[in-house]
């Protein structure tokens, strides 16, 4: 059952990204999931050690989702830096 969590709180946490990084004309409903789960893994790289932030995407929560959107986030703007040269 987690792993339904997992990829409905991955695909909204990618579409979150997708809109903030202005590419969500270019990504599906499968990116967007690939996008959030892989951005949930980043997140949860990220904010472990420097925030104490230890969440899952398994379990539904709030700060999950956060950290998720900003791991999507990074990760979009990571692939926006090779593909174009810029952020956005």
């Amino acid at each position: 059952m987690g792993w339904i969590v997992a990829l409905i709180v991955g695909g909204v946490a990618g579409w979150l990204a997708s809109m903030v990084m202005n590419r969500d004309a270019s990504m599906g409903i499968f990116w967007n999931i690939v996008v959030g789960c892989v951005g949930s893994v980043v997140g949860n790289w990220i904010a472990g050690p420097l925030l104490g932030i230890n969440t899952s995407v398994q379990e539904f929560s709030i700060m999950g989702l956060v950290v998720a959107v900003v791991g999507a986030i990074v990760l979009l703007g990571i692939v926006n830096l090779i593909q174009r040269g810029r952020v956005r």
